[in-house]
């Protein structure tokens, strides 16, 4: 486990490996007795594929998760943008907040959709990572500890990890923790989950970020950690479009 460290102001990396990215893709995947949806972008060569849960009261139409999709589609991956809630779920939930933080609902949906994109031809050699914000890290983190095997590295952006429970310590995937500066119960909430894994974790903060990113240039610097990381961690078997 590795303490927390300031991020140092930087300019984000980019590459131009990816390519142009196709219009996104709407999928509708099943996961149990229901069927969720998400949006993927594929660049004309894959380095491999992020699946991207979203936290509580968000969706694949965020303008935040479709930020970060873009960037690391720059960087050669493919990005699955997963609503984890049901169209039915969502409306319920503006009244209730009964279904976003219901992390056993909640994971097994991202288990499906690594399972998914196992059973995808043209995404089946691309090696998994996982991205969770807010609530959706501990959705992902409980999919890392379902699928070892399958998931190469995860990112948490402002997340949760903490609501993962008993499952941090079957992660096997190294896993960061991006955390705004500014956040402090999520740090403290972040710090408690990093003591109950067993996995490589790194946590970062991000300088002048409070919990959303918000603040000019925060988000950017989030989404060269997480393609950083996830460069790092994923290595292709070969990209998709490849010759």
């Amino acid at each position: 486990m590795t303490r927390h460290s300031p991020l140092s102001p930087a300019p984000m990396a980019t590459t131009a490996a990816g390519g142009a990215a196709a219009p996104p893709e709407t999928i509708a995947l099943p996961a149990g007795p229901v069927t969720v949806e998400g949006d993927l972008r594929t660049p004309a060569r894959c380095r491999g594929l992020v699946i991207v849960a979203h936290g509580s009261g968000s969706s694949r139409f965020s303008r935040r998760n479709k930020h970060v999709a873009s960037r690391l589609g720059a960087r050669g991956f493919a990005t699955l943008l997963l609503d984890l809630l049901t169209r039915e779920e969502e409306g319920l939930d503006i009244y209730t907040a009964e279904f976003r933080f219901d992390i056993p609902r909640l994971g097994p949906r991202v288990v499906a959709a690594i399972d998914w994109a196992r059973g995808r031809a043209d995404l089946a050699p691309l090696p998994i990572g996982l991205f969770g914000a807010s609530t959706g890290a501990a959705a992902a983190l409980i999919a890392a500890a379902e699928r070892p095997g399958e998931v190469g590295a995860v990112v948490s952006r402002g997340g949760r990890p903490d609501l993962a429970g008993a499952a941090l310590a079957h992660v096997a995937a190294p896993s960061l923790f991006i955390v705004g500066a500014l956040d402090d119960e999520v740090i403290r909430l972040n710090e408690t989950a990093m003591r109950r894994m067993h996995a490589p974790v790194h946590l970062v903060l991000v300088p002048g970020a409070t919990h959303l990113f918000e603040e000019p240039g925060t988000l950017d610097q989030a989404a060269a950690l997480a393609g950083d990381w996830f460069e790092r961690h994923l290595q292709p078997v070969r990209p998709v479009g490849a010759s």
